[in-house]
């Protein structure tokens, strides 16, 4: 009679990821395929990354965002489009040389379903608070389009509220490339033309 050897931990651990993995690409695959293809770029692991210089009334600033698919959407439609699903993710603001203020960001995709191509992307951009008892939360709007693989963006006239650094984004375009954060860090680092809020 063979003896049947037990099943260790990691295999049992192993094979929770697998399904638990399977079932996240599967809800992907249904609700947000676009979350596969985001900007041009084959994105397995269902987020897009990306750095840019955000030009605005009273200066220009480094800014990063990550962001991926979230259940919660605007249900407005914009420019025509309709919404196809939500976003969420964080964001990074170089507010001085080498001094960043940490962001939520949230938002919404127009008119792409299987891939970003043409679709519209709106963010808002908040305050980031730890424990959210109502307090005020300063933020800012952008919206635009995926121009190729990169992200072209301004805030459409929009109201902003004054940041936590004192910063209000006004009159505010931006154009984000594919980047890693810390691209991002480095190129706060090295800015030196910044405007006080």
């Amino acid at each position: 009679m063979p003896i049947r050897r037990p099943r260790g931990c990691l295999t049992n651990l192993l094979g929770l990821v697998v399904l638990l993995a399977a079932v996240v690409y599967t809800v992907a695959g249904i609700t947000s395929p676009w979350a596969f293809h985001i900007g041009g770029r084959w994105t397995p692991l269902l987020y897009w990354q990306g750095r840019g210089k955000l030009v605005t009334k009273t200066g220009a600033y480094p800014l990063y965002v990550l962001f991926y698919p979230s259940s919660s959407m605007s249900r407005l439609h914009v420019d025509g489009l309709q919404p196809t699903g939500g976003l969420q993710g964080t964001a990074s603001l170089c507010t001085s040389q080498g001094t960043t203020q940490s962001l939520k960001l949230s938002g919404t995709i127009f008119g792409g379903w299987r891939s970003t191509e043409g679709a519209l992307m709106s963010f808002r951009l908040l305050d980031w608070k730890i424990v959210d008892i109502g307090q005020h939360r300063g933020y800012f709007d952008l919206a635009g389009h995926w121009k190729g693989t990169d992200l072209v963006m301004d805030d459409r006239g929009a109201f902003a509220s004054r940041l936590q650094s004192g910063l209000r984004i006004e009159q505010a375009s931006v154009t984000f490339t594919w980047s890693s954060y810390s691209d991002f860090e480095n190129a706060c680092a090295m800015e030196k033309n910044f405007s006080r809020p």
